[in-house]
């Protein structure tokens, strides 16, 4: 049974930092890309970064480049974001994914129920 368990979201004040983690488990993971989407209330899912089965590729919406970074550990794993420099609008709820493909960012296999990440004054 695939799972994958996402923590480290909760308050913070804009510029502050928040570091995301997704446990997964029932697929190997080191053979796939994964990737960090959110949602915002009132809104539709939107993916935020990839990166591919080595960790070695990355890609980021434009909203996040040069404040998020996703990382991740084939021996334990486990994908990460961290997050720096937030602002109000990027509170959501954010998500892991397993991909079908590092080329795409919308087609995945398998999504963790997410946690809350909520920035504000």
């Amino acid at each position: 049974q695939v799972q994958l368990v996402e923590s480290g979201g909760g308050s913070v004040q804009p510029g502050g930092s928040l570091r995301l983690s997704c446990v997964t488990s029932g697929f190997t993971f080191k053979n796939y890309a994964m990737s960090w989407a959110r949602q915002a209330p009132g809104k539709g899912l939107e993916w935020v970064a990839i990166i591919n089965e080595a960790g070695i590729e990355t890609r980021y919406t434009n909203s996040v480049k040069d404040r998020f970074t996703i990382s991740r550990d084939n021996a334990e794993n486990t994908v990460y974001l961290q997050m720096n420099s937030l602002k109000p609008e990027d509170t959501a709820v954010y998500s892991c994914r397993q991909m079908l493909s590092y080329q795409s960012t919308t087609l995945y296999l398998s999504r963790g129920q997410g946690t809350q990440v909520t920035v504000s004054s």
